[in-house]
């Protein structure tokens, strides 16, 4: 008998301690290292909390574009993810102020960007992301290429046409493939589109995409597709909303310039390593303004999660400042926490190159336009920067005329938005 009690004790025990246990879900891409950086960092978390784990879930980028929304839609998913969409996933997100212990440090250091989540229904306090990587839109050139031809580099502040001219002249001179690519993403031609003078917003901050400055790149992108100055496939490969980069060509030295992001940094450095010298340009202007896109990564909590209080744990604990400090030191991102702004990142290991690219994508985030936070920021954006890759090919493979493409581009924002 006594034997029978103890084991059921030992049983109901057992039984507690699972019931007890909370296993968490994390939904992570990365551009370099990210998530296996995280992944270490949150070994650190698990010690420190025994009864919760967080498995980490390394995805595509498209998966947190396409398959994550989805998912989300249904109720289902994991608990935490790192994504680059707040205004589309806000109605998703869990405000995880009341399971934290220092709201207001969490304020004091991210307040610019948790703003980007603070849209639709969501709190206007409420915590809901914390952004690991702090992003600008910009080009990054191969100097080797521009050495071997005897082309000078076009000067910080050039256009875009100075660019593609002096990239025309390099592929030409080398015989590489490409001269210039930018990502298949409406995200990344919005930066040139407003530096042609493209508005996006009306007075009332409602989106009115194609004016006469977004017609006017639309146009000049286009042409490039046409005259062999951008690489084809990077826009025309793929269909619909699909992203896609140029990144590997780049990497691989066929591609003279390229308009990505400080993303790449990390991968740059990573893959490259001495093969060639290549520079971050800086802004590059058209005939308005010289703007980039402003953007970051972070990780959020969804509302769907069976352990709240969890969740909040863990976004507290990758919030910290030197948790956040050890995670940029190893992926070479930017940081959106204002100390470590203010107090500068050890890089570890990183080459003139990196360090240099760092700089320049750091001092150009404060000269980005209101218009390009307001994007960035705007609850509908996924809808435009989906359907404008969308449209756009169309033009570029002859599928539409430029100007039914851009007609059928407004309709579709129009339309969901009503949605």
């Amino acid at each position: 008998m006594k034997t029978t009690l103890t084991t059921t004790a030992l049983g109901l025990i057992l039984a507690a301690g699972a019931a007890g246990a909370q296993d968490l879900r994390f939904m992570c891409y990365q551009d370099g290292s990210e998530c296996a950086v995280w992944e270490e960092q949150l070994a650190a978390f698990e010690a420190d909390n025994p009864g919760i784990t967080v498995t980490v879930d390394e995805v595509p980028y498209a998966s947190i574009l396409e398959s994550l929304p989805v998912q989300l839609e249904v109720g289902e998913g994991p608990d935490l993810a790192r994504v680059t969409d707040y205004g589309g996933l806000a109605r998703y997100m869990l405000d995880v102020r009341p399971y934290v212990s220092d709201a207001a440090a969490i304020e004091a250091r991210y307040g610019q960007s948790l703003a980007w989540a603070r849209v639709g229904d969501n709190n206007a306090d409420g915590i809901y992301n914390i952004v690991d990587q702090l992003t600008a839109t910009g080009g990054f050139a191969n100097k080797t290429l521009f050495d071997q031809a005897g082309v000078e580099m076009p000067a910080p502040g050039s256009t875009f046409a100075e660019w593609a001219e002096a990239s025309r002249a390099v592929r030409d001179a080398v015989g590489v493939d490409f001269a210039m690519a930018l990502d298949r993403t409406g995200h990344r031609f919005a930066g040139p589109a407003m530096s042609y003078g493209a508005a996006y917003f009306d007075e009332n901050g409602d989106p009115i995409l194609v004016d006469d400055g977004f017609r006017n790149f639309a146009e000049q992108f286009v042409a490039w597709h046409e005259d062999g100055t951008m690489a084809r496939d990077v826009w025309a490969g793929a269909g619909g909303g699909t992203y896609q980069d140029a990144a590997a060509e780049f990497i691989n030295a066929n591609l003279v310039m390229y308009y990505s992001g400080s993303w790449q940094i990390g991968r740059f450095g990573r893959d490259i390593g001495d093969a060639f010298d290549w520079v971050a340009t800086g802004g590059i202007c058209g005939p308005e303004a010289c703007t980039g896109m402003p953007g970051g990564a972070g990780i959020v909590g969804f509302n769907h999660t069976e352990h709240p209080e969890a969740v909040g744990k863990v976004i507290e604990f990758m919030a910290r400042d030197d948790v956040q400090a050890a995670v940029l030191a190893q992926t070479r991102n930017i940081p959106a926490n204002s100390e470590l702004q203010a107090q500068g990142i050890d890089y570890q290991g990183v080459s003139d190159d990196v360090k240099a690219a760092l700089t320049v994508f750091a001092a150009s985030i404060p000269t980005f336009s209101d218009t390009a936070y307001q994007l960035q920021g705007y609850a509908n954006n996924r809808a435009i920067f989906t359907a404008t890759p969308a449209r756009l090919t169309q033009a570029i493979v002859g599928e539409l005329s430029l100007d039914d493409a851009l007609t059928r581009l407004d309709a579709d924002i129009a339309e969901a938005v009503a949605q």
